[in-house]
């Protein structure tokens, strides 16, 4: 069982002051730190638990900057056999499609039974790559997977979807799951383990080892332009309401007769 897991390097906002770049299509994020996306841990450690049960190998790829080398790097402590990083000046600006255009190049030609993403990003939500790619590479997909099962040459998941429903799948593979939060545990990453892996060779390959059109990465080859990103505006602030039980119903009920709430 030959498994590839598609990992993004995302910036951690969720306890930072976010200012915009001058051009006010970005955040600024220099100061910002990074990690892998929270939803492809859990691909990670469930393409692990299925090599440790059938054989096989993991593969975890990633189109990202340099610094995402570390990122890699502690996927082979999770148990992955190999990580490969694809990054070229050309591909800044990358929307979901070109990523997938790159993945979808880089894949294509090597063996594969599944491959495994994580349904959405932390940093734009828009969780397009997995289902353009699997398109690209025309097999099956699907999102929101929650339970993963392999028998012989077919797939058979669960699929959450909305209302606290779900539904049970079946598909022939190769196939690409994006898996959701909670499919598994993470298992924890030791210091040994990740010392153990500190000198595997990780390859980074640009455009040209590739081998994909400058035309269909970055800026060009992306069917989506960002055209303003701003900050929601600060609504007013909370009134406290003070005094004992009385004065507190009866300010309450003032507040409420003022905002149309009641008569």
């Amino acid at each position: 069982m030959n498994i590839v897991v598609c990992i993004k390097w995302t910036p951690d906002t969720s306890e930072a002051d976010l200012t915009l770049e001058s051009s006010g299509k970005d955040i600024k994020k220099d100061d910002l730190d990074f990690d892998v996306n929270d939803w492809d841990r859990f691909a990670i450690e469930e393409a692990v638990q299925i090599k440790e049960k059938m054989g096989g190998s993991v593969s975890v790829i990633t189109v990202a900057p340099d610094d995402a080398e570390e990122m890699l790097r502690e996927s082979l402590a999770r148990g992955a056999d190999q990580a490969f990083h694809l990054w070229d000046d050309a591909f800044e600006g990358s929307d979901g499609y070109a990523v997938a255009s790159i993945l979808a190049k880089f894949i294509r030609d090597r063996p594969y039974d599944l491959i495994l993403t994580g349904t959405l990003a932390d940093d734009d939500g828009g969780g397009q790559v997995g289902g353009m790619l699997a398109a690209m590479l025309n097999i099956p997909s699907s999102t929101l997977v929650s339970k993963i099962q392999i028998q012989g040459t077919t797939i058979n998941f669960n699929r959450e979807l909305e209302g606290g429903l779900g539904e049970a799948i079946e598909m022939d593979l190769p196939a690409l799951v994006s898996v959701a939060t909670g499919l598994n545990e993470p298992r924890f990453v030791s210091i040994r383990a990740v010392r153990k892996v500190s000198s595997v060779e990780i390859p980074m390959l640009d455009l040209g080892e590739i081998g994909i059109d400058e035309s269909k990465v970055g800026y060009d080859g992306s069917r989506i332009q960002i055209e303003k990103v701003y900050l929601p505006p600060e609504g007013e602030g909370a009134e406290i309401i003070k005094g004992n039980s009385e004065e507190a119903a009866a300010r309450l009920a003032e507040i409420l007769r003022e905002k149309g709430g009641i008569g």
